[in-house]
């Protein structure tokens, strides 16, 4: 079951799998997926699922900040990739196809992902 992951933030390492239907990630207590974040927004982004093509789409609900997909500001709903990072605020989320068992076992996964593309330094 896809998901999204906490990487980076005041509640990193929090772990949601998304099921069907829309969830709303934001400040607010009343949302599924709570960040708490001053510089989010209480319903910042909604990421949703395509019932009939099965695909998840992120849209950003008019948040002060914005939403960053990879880097790059969305400005329209947009379908999410594996391993696509979301960025609100100070945080960082992954969206991942992947089924995880666990939160544990998705972080180790968003860890050895942050490694590959990374060279080795030379002294």
């Amino acid at each position: 079951m896809p998901s999204i992951t906490v990487v980076s933030g005041h509640n990193q390492g929090d772990y949601y799998p998304l099921g069907k239907g829309t969830k709303v990630i934001g400040r607010d207590e009343g949302v599924p997926i709570q960040i708490v974040d001053e510089l989010v927004s209480r319903k910042h982004v909604q990421v949703r699922l395509d019932d009939k093509t099965s695909k998840y789409y992120a849209l950003d609900m008019k948040s002060a900040n914005g939403v960053l997909v990879n880097g790059r500001k969305i400005t329209s709903e947009i379908e999410l990739q594996d391993g696509d990072e979301i960025e609100l605020g100070n945080s960082k989320l992954m969206f991942s196809k992947q089924d995880f068992k666990d939160r544990e076992s998705a972080m180790s996964h968003w860890r050895a992902r942050g490694q590959r593309g990374k060279s080795t330094l030379i002294r």
